[in-house]
């Protein structure tokens, strides 16, 4: 039962921290900063087997789970864009909470995540 109520407060908490803290950005305009000489950070905050199995161009991977532990190989980034996406979501959210909580001041969400960006057919790196 303990699980169960623990498994629910996570997935209602997930949109809460997107809403709280990142706004979406869509897969076409993340494509678009791709292409601008400014960098953004694209976090990709799934396992590292997920990861493998193909990812957003120039992504990096630090898993959600692991986020917090990693802050400081992205600790340049706390005044820039950083864009986080999951499979489909709910790790997302966490990582957006752990890095607002940590004072990241412009995340933003990739609209559809991993699973929005293969729908479209959208290039992988593996």
């Amino acid at each position: 039962m303990k699980k169960l109520i623990f498994s629910l407060m996570t997935m209602l908490m997930a949109p809460l921290a997107l809403a709280g803290g990142a706004e979406d950005i869509s897969a076409k305009q993340l494509q678009q900063k791709m292409q601008n000489p400014d960098p953004v950070l694209i976090l990709d905050v799934r396992s590292a087997e997920e990861y493998a199995d193909g990812h957003v161009p120039d992504a990096i991977n630090i898993s959600h789970t692991e986020l917090e532990k990693n802050l400081e190989r992205i600790e340049e980034w706390k005044d820039r864009e950083v864009v986080v996406y999951c499979r489909s979501g709910r790790r997302a959210g966490i990582a957006a909470e752990i890095l607002g909580n940590n004072g990241f001041t412009n995340i933003k969400h990739l609209d559809g995540d991993m699973q929005g960006w293969r729908k479209q057919g959208l290039p992988e790196e593996k």
